[in-house]
């Protein structure tokens, strides 16, 4: 469909022009007790979300023109396969849970997320574009494009790891420049920020659980002929 295609492509180039602006354009002074150089824009989940949107967005948009987005294809071709395992496992949970814990955080006090000294670097629209077109544009793909999700314990567990890899990386940044990458966790103890942690693994969780449940009730006849197509397949 014309339309989905369109929308797609919409979105590669919003992520992807707002990773290279923020990459190019936005340079924080570097202090040792809230922004440090080490890591680069590599140590934000923001920016590496982005990053993830742009590349899932362009993927959907080459499976629009070379793929299918058919329920139940004769031949699912590896982009496809690409394409709802990127947007399952990683695209729209890792997007609500930015979202989510952005504002939220933001709606208490935003000094503890985006301090107001970080207004002359990062501007509004780019503000938008990172943490509130994120999750607008996987809400409208979850209802404009069918995907089938792996297992619940395939999803979690690639999702899990990649939760689990940022937060080391996380902290080889604190221990090498004494630094946190989130001022939020200048206020905790350690055993404020393991819960901390657990409450964002848990939330992520949460919203990956959220995405494949909605999937199921927006595409319910889509998912019972896919599901219908595969077993006669296998017979």
């Amino acid at each position: 469909m014309l339309l989905r295609t369109l929308f797609h492509l919409i979105g590669a180039i919003q992520f992807g022009y707002g990773c290279y602006y923020d990459y190019t354009y936005v340079n924080i002074p570097s202090t040792s007790t809230k922004v440090t150089h080490f890591g680069g824009k590599f140590k934000y989940l923001t920016y590496l979300n982005a990053m993830l949107q742009t590349l899932y967005f362009t993927v959907a948009l080459l499976n629009d023109l070379i793929g299918t987005n058919e329920p139940s294809p004769p031949e699912k071709p590896l982009i496809r396969r690409l394409k709802d395992g990127l947007f399952s496992c990683l695209a729209f949970p890792l997007s609500m849970f930015v979202g989510l814990t952005f504002w939220g955080i933001y709606s208490v006090d935003r000094e503890l997320i985006l301090p107001r000294s970080l207004d002359p670097y990062f501007p509004v629209w780019l503000n938008h574009v990172m943490h509130t077109n994120i999750v607008l544009f996987v809400l409208v793909d979850l209802v404009s494009s069918f995907r089938m999700y792996p297992s619940r314990k395939q999803g979690l567990s690639v999702l899990s790891t990649f939760m689990v890899m940022y937060m080391v990386w996380v902290h080889i940044i604190y221990f090498r420049t004494g630094s946190w990458v989130y001022p939020i966790l200048n206020v905790l103890n350690w055993p404020l920020r393991v819960v901390f942690y657990v409450f964002c693994l848990g939330l992520v969780c949460g919203m990956y659980s959220l995405g494949d449940s909605l999937n199921k009730s927006i595409w319910s006849k889509e998912m019972e002929r896919t599901i219908r197509a595969g077993k006669k397949k296998a017979k």
